[in-house]
């Protein structure tokens, strides 16, 4: 177990109170549509053809989401850890009932074409999670994902679907060695730099890639996945030292146990995603963003899963918090640790603690524990035998490691990681235009740009893409050449959250709708400051404006598919990059059905 860690516990959550109520709760619940009465016999047949009991059938159903699949190692321990949780939604008077739901994992998708069905895919997985439960009537949601889209899109339908519910992370993977040093994917990705300028055998790359990523689980560091995992204990939608424990660990397994144990009490007290996930919670999960130099993804995700609620927290909104909020958790890419050593030094509650004490987080905010968070803090003990994280009053930088910039270049705002940068925050060089990532990325292999230089990269948007590709194998390329602190990057896609560097992303309004970023030509000077939180090209009010006269929309690349539908739904990554009009403009909460 994790130093710091004392108390938690409530393992049964009350069971017995469960028991005796399970009784009073079906005539209240959306499963009564599918099990209850004489005309639902037909319905009931297909139950017993399942093995169920009459008393399972009358029980409250409880969704068991998975994200399970063969695409990557963030998703194959899932269908495992889900069994657990169903054992434990069963021992305490629960039916559940166990689905899968699609994942697509940026790290295969990465730099291809593929790329474009990552954002989008979490929207599916959104949607698909609230069909599922929406039309099979089931009355809680137990989700348990592992990659980067998956976690948010989960949230985003619990608190859609506003039905009780727990989150599970599916756990991170564990580190490779590779020459006596521990490595992550990430040193993969910089590798194929070196290689492209000879830094680099064949025969050491081979053997890097194949001992990089030992295990199951998500990229070990802290990229999207485990930012994702942290801000859903942060959030309170994830029990406490639940998102650390690595992939592979059993211990996984009594977490969700435990999950599936608890959803019973928060049925019965009707305690939903929406009594949760408050504004307040919103600042709690950005606040661990920045204190743990998280990825810049957080600020499209904390913006859905708001927007879901009925809540205005747009990127703007993120970034106060990262501005008011100290960098204390020494993790990969910027810093030196993985999340297995975070783990293991006190996991997220360590970290929760001292942003607590310091007065960094709200801590009368309700979790699935049935507490507040400084309820469940109460027994954490801080850990001074570790450096994997700083006391909230001794951090790495007094603020957050991810900043907000705005300025005549992004007047909706864009987003860059600062932790782990080194010297100025400020950097200022020519344009050096490329109409999609692919055109970059041939240009830095084959070296053709300038130390200096702003490369740009456009049409990448949630529209223009379509999908907002990550554009880490540009970047990791540009480290891997020993010139990632010599160049800056800024696009209206996105970045991984293993990208380092002056890597600015998010730029709206994006090129596809004539945005500024869409005006800018070879040659024209762009400033960055992340010390003041700007972003702008040395350009009159009067030029942009004559050059947006002349600016022609390009031709959409899909005319048919998901992908043209989702760029004809989706609105600015500001707002989250959503595609539905969220729980303010909801009629009637499923839920309540």
């Amino acid at each position: 177990m994790p130093s710091g860690q004392s108390g938690g516990g409530n393992r049964g959550g009350g069971s017995t109170r469960t028991m005796d109520a399970k009784s009073n709760l079906k005539a209240k619940l959306p499963s009564r549509h599918a099990t209850e009465g004489p005309d639902r016999a037909p319905h009931r047949a297909f139950y017993y053809a399942m093995g169920l009991s009459t008393a399972q059938i009358h029980q409250p159903f409880v969704g068991v989401a998975t994200c399970w699949n063969e695409a990557a190692p963030c998703n194959i321990a899932l269908m495992r850890q889900a069994q657990a949780v169903k054992k434990g939604v069963a021992s305490v008077g629960g039916t559940p009932r166990e689905f899968c739901t699609i994942t697509v994992t940026d790290g295969i998708a990465m730099g291809h074409a593929g790329m474009k069905s990552s954002l989008p895919s979490r929207e599916v997985i959104a949607d698909s999670v609230e069909l599922t439960v929406r039309g099979h009537c089931y009355d809680a949601l137990i989700g348990v994902a592992g990659c980067d889209k998956s976690q948010p899109g989960m949230m985003m339908a619990m608190c859609r679907l506003n039905v009780p519910s727990i989150f599970i992370y599916g756990g991170s993977i564990l580190p490779g060695k590779f020459k006596g040093k521990e490595v992550t994917v990430q040193d993969v990705y910089e590798a194929v730099g070196k290689h492209s300028v000879g830094q680099m055998s064949d025969a050491d790359l081979y053997e890097l890639e194949q001992i990089a990523c030992p295990s199951a689980g998500a990229c070990g560091a802290q990229f999207t996945a485990n930012t994702m995992a942290t801000v859903s204990e942060a959030i309170g939608l994830a029990l406490p030292y639940s998102s650390g424990a690595p992939a592979p660990y059993e211990l996984r397994d009594k977490f969700c146990m435990l999950a599936g144990e608890m959803i019973m009490d928060l049925i019965v007290k009707n305690i939903r995603p929406r009594d949760i996930v408050t504004r307040k919670a919103l600042e709690n999960a950005a606040a661990v963003v920045a204190a743990t130099g998280g990825s810049t993804n957080a600020a499209l995700h904390l913006p859905a899963i708001a927007h879901e609620c009925g809540i205005e927290f747009d990127l703007f909104d993120v970034a106060e918090i990262f501005k008011k909020t100290p960098y204390i958790a020494d993790l990969k890419p910027g810093g030196r640790y993985v999340a297995k050593d975070m783990y293991e030094a006190g996991g997220v509650p360590l970290l929760m603690k001292t942003l607590l004490d310091h007065g960094f987080m709200h801590g009368d905010c309700l979790t699935v524990t049935g507490r507040t968070i400084a309820e469940n803090m109460k027994n954490v003990k801080w850990n001074p035998d570790q450096d994997v994280v700083r006391p909230a009053d001794k951090p790495l930088l007094a603020t957050g490691g991810v900043v907000g910039l705005k300025g005549n270049l992004a007047p909706e705002g864009a987003i860059v990681k600062v932790a782990g940068m080194t010297g100025s925050l400020k950097f200022s060089g020519p344009a050096r235009c490329f109409d999609g990532e692919e055109a970059c990325f041939d240009a830095v292999k084959n070296r053709k740009y300038k130390q200096g230089d702003v490369l740009v990269i456009r049409y990448e948007g949630p529209r223009g893409g379509p999908g907002m590709r990550e554009m880490l194998s540009t970047t990791a390329a540009l480290y891997g050449q020993g010139q990632g602190d010599k160049v800056a990057l800024i696009t209206d896609g996105r970045f991984s959250g293993a990208t380092r560097g002056f890597c600015v992303g998010h730029v709206g309004p994006e090129a596809a709708v004539g945005g500024p970023i869409a005006l800018i030509q070879d040659g024209d000077i762009i400033e960055l400051d992340a010390d003041k939180g700007t972003i702008d090209v040395r350009l009159s009010a009067e030029e942009l404006a004559k050059r947006k006269t002349r600016w022609q929309a390009r031709e959409a690349e899909f005319g048919s598919g998901y992908l043209w539908k989702y760029a004809q739904q989706v609105g600015p990554a500001v707002k989250g990059a959503v595609t539905h009009p969220g729980g303010a403009a909801e009629k009637a909460c499923y839920a309540d059905s």
